[in-house]
């Protein structure tokens, strides 16, 4: 049951349930003729206009797919049966108080419920992800994400006033995924600002380090301001091992929304030390093959195939809590240097 019918189900969620077979029983939203016109492309049967007409309405064993703004998360999964399997769209809140708003519902009705962070579902991340695992690369001790891009942020018109707008809403995927490699950052480094181009939004530039330890380099750099061409747009995620390193290129970021394709690019060494930079073809990316990901773990944890889901809301609260780390680092500055020309 999807509730909302919005851009990101139109683009994102139904391709993806669409392409992995996934039946969609309804869908609602207050709104209901994009839900109608939804609900005839994929061939959804009903159409609801209230979320207590879905849930009087829905079979049992259904997950609720919950793709509406964030101020309407906790009342709306306030209204889900208990003990309900519920896939939350990110982020879990605009803000503090918002996050611990949703924990409360989540808690007091005992909700199975994810967070849609899906970027850990990318296929070129779940690629990355078996040569790690596989102990190819050695020991990981390096992370960096990189985008350097033109947002156009008017697309977004329900984010464009938000105080909080890189960090929590697009660079919350890149803290995650840096959480989903490394655990917990025990200290978190920030620097986020605006654009003198873009004098109406809230910061779209950041710079953060996250701590895992001295061993580790774990870098996010975003500047979503890059208005020069699609010549030196940039967009990547790069690992580094004792014995490998990859460098995966988020197509979908540059040039959007019509992106460019993504490149997959390893290099493992051998005994001598010696390799090469060879390349993988992937066939799916981000959008909108990584929902499928955050989707299925949901219903398998419904099923019992799976014990824990990822992305389940304590551990997103955890995410959220280094967002805010980031927030906090950013308000209270570095270090000011002590100029002193008599020295």
């Amino acid at each position: 049951m999807i509730i909302g019918a919005g851009g990101i189900v139109r683009d994102a969620h139904l391709p993806a349930y669409a392409k992995a077979g996934f039946p969609v029983f309804g869908i609602c939203n207050i709104d209901r003729p994009p839900a109608e016109a939804l609900a005839k492309q994929y061939g959804i049967a009903n159409v609801f206009e209230t979320v207590e007409q879905a849930v009087e309405a829905v079979p049992e064993r259904c997950v609720f797919d919950i793709a509406i703004m964030s101020p309407q998360f906790a009342s709306t999964i306030a209204k889900l049966p208990d003990e309900a399997h519920v896939l939350l769209q990110k982020p879990m809140g605009d803000d503090p108080a918002m996050t611990r708003e949703i924990a409360a519902v989540c808690r007091d009705k005992r909700l199975n419920l994810a967070v849609n962070c899906q970027l850990r579902y990318a296929p070129f991340v779940v690629a990355a992800r078996h040569l790690i695992d596989a102990g190819h690369l050695g020991q990981l001790h390096h992370m960096e994400v990189h985008v350097e891009v033109n947002t156009p942020w008017h697309r977004f018109p329900n984010v464009v006033p938000l105080p909080r707008l890189e960090i929590q809403q697009h660079s919350i995927h890149y803290v995650d995924l840096l959480r989903s490699f490394f655990g917990d950052p025990s200290r978190v480094w920030c620097q986020t600002v605006g654009n003198p181009a873009q004098p109406k939004l809230a910061a779209t530039r950041t710079t953060a380090m996250l701590d895992f330890g001295d061993d580790v380099q774990a870098t996010i750099f975003t500047n979503h301001g890059h208005i020069f061409g699609t010549k030196h747009q940039q967009s990547f995620i790069k690992w580094e091992g004792t014995r490998g390193a990859i460098k995966a290129t988020m197509g979908l970021l540059q040039n959007y929304p019509d992106g460019v394709p993504d490149a997959f690019d390893y290099c493992l060494l051998d005994e001598n030390g010696d390799g090469e930079w060879l390349s993988a073809s992937l066939q799916d990316s981000w959008f909108p093959d990584a929902f499928i990901g955050t989707m299925a773990d949901v219903q398998r944890h419904l099923e019992g195939s799976l014990t824990a889901m990822p992305t389940d809301w304590r551990d997103t609260l955890r995410t959220m809590a280094c967002v805010d780390a980031a927030y906090a680092s950013d308000a209270s500055g570095g270090v000011v240097p002590r100029y002193d020309d008599s020295a």
